[in-house]
């Protein structure tokens, strides 16, 4: 009797086993099956600006395809000058949607990376960075754009040497001072270089000026900045005396009387 109840306690087990695994997973896959997902265009953007162009703007564009809407909780940026906005705060299923990021050129040159961190509720991929590379026209390079003069330093010309990118002709520059009391000479020097010599009239008191440098030819071009200071006179350094010498006083010593005097 023993012996042939044994395949019927194995087989009710068995039953009870699948029923219990069928019921752990099935809410595992119908969970994996409505869960959220955004899946991006790209995750990457180079921008190539004109001159004129003061701002450069990336589209990161996005659709959920999961069945369970996506929600943003932070998108924000790397830097001040660069701001990252959505469209929305929540993604329903199958919807598209764009991430904005706008770079301010202001007078940025060169190669520009900036990134755009993007947190949402998203089980598969919770945080994604955005990166926006944007390639500025080489324009002008200005070596240095900062000179100055210390108090009773002679008034002499300092040098501001400007060179033009490859893409950037220029024919010449036009320099001005918001300060009168600063010279300005431009002078150029190999083709596509020139020498701006600045020279204040005086040092003997504290003054500042910003050069503007426009460029002439390329249409559209920007204007250029550099400054010049001169830091004054420095405060006179005080000398205090030494304090005279005190002469020793003379100690008067009592003659002493010989042997054998009254």
């Amino acid at each position: 009797m023993t012996g042939k109840a044994q395949p019927l306690s194995i087989k009710i087990m068995n039953t009870r086993a699948v029923g219990f695994f069928v019921a752990v997973t099935l809410p595992i896959f119908a969970l994996a099956s409505a869960r959220a997902e955004l899946k991006w265009e790209q995750t990457a953007i180079e921008l190539h600006p004109g001159l004129a162009d003061k701002q450069a703007v990336g589209h990161f564009k996005y659709k959920n395809i999961g069945k369970t809407p996506v929600r943003f909780k932070s998108v924000h940026s790397s830097c001040g000058c660069t701001a990252a906005q959505s469209q929305k705060d929540e993604v329903p299923p199958g919807e598209k949607g764009e991430i904005t990021a706008t770079f301010n050129i202001g007078g940025r040159t060169g190669t520009q990376v900036k990134t755009v961190t993007v947190e949402t509720d998203d089980p598969t991929q919770a945080v994604t960075v955005l990166t926006l590379k944007t390639v500025l026209p080489e324009t002008l390079t200005i070596t240095p754009t900062f000179v100055y003069w210390t108090g009773r330093e002679e008034a002499k010309p300092k040098t501001i040497s400007v060179k033009a990118g490859k893409d950037f002709p220029v024919k010449n520059l036009t320099v001005t001072s918001a300060n009168p009391d600063f010279l300005v000479k431009v002078e150029p020097a190999t083709t596509g270089e020139w020498k701006i010599n600045v020279q204040p009239k005086q040092t003997d008191h504290a003054m500042a000026t910003q050069l503007t440098i426009q460029p002439e030819g390329p249409k559209d071009a920007p204007k250029f900045v550099a400054n010049a200071t001169v830091t004054g006179t420095p405060a006179p350094v005080s000398v205090v005396p030494a304090p005279a010498s005190v002469a020793p006083t003379p100690v008067k010593v009592a003659p002493t009387s010989s042997p054998g005097t009254h």
